[in-house]
């Protein structure tokens, strides 16, 4: 992140990746449902990138804050980490249903 940074724009950029890491999941779950293991596999594997795409963000935030630099948290970056947090708990229970299904699946 450059030293003079927009935390608006940097807050929508995080709300970007995490939103972006929600809809692979979704769609790896969509693909699970049907069956398509591999293709589920194909959009976790996105997600991740995504995610991570997120989380550095997050975590340079943290280390500037940590490093003495003033963050003002408004209501836009606290809706980014909402959207954050909800994300991660999406895939991992995403990741659950997966396992259920190919569980489900090999019974058959």
């Amino acid at each position: 992140m450059a030293e003079n940074f927009d935390l608006e724009t940097v807050a929508m950029t995080l709300i970007g990746h995490a939103g972006e890491s929600k809809s692979l999941a979704y769609q790896a779950l969509y693909e699970a449902k049907k069956g398509n293991f591999e293709e589920a596999q194909k959009f976790m594997e996105q997600a991740g990138e995504e995610m991570l795409k997120a989380h550095e963000i997050q975590t340079d935030l943290i280390v500037k804050e940590a490093g003495g630099e003033k963050i003002d948290v408004g209501l836009i970056m606290v809706h980014s980490q909402d959207h954050l947090m909800g994300a991660i708990l999406f895939k991992d229970l995403v990741k659950e249903f997966i396992d259920l299904y190919k569980t489900v699946y090999d019974k058959k």
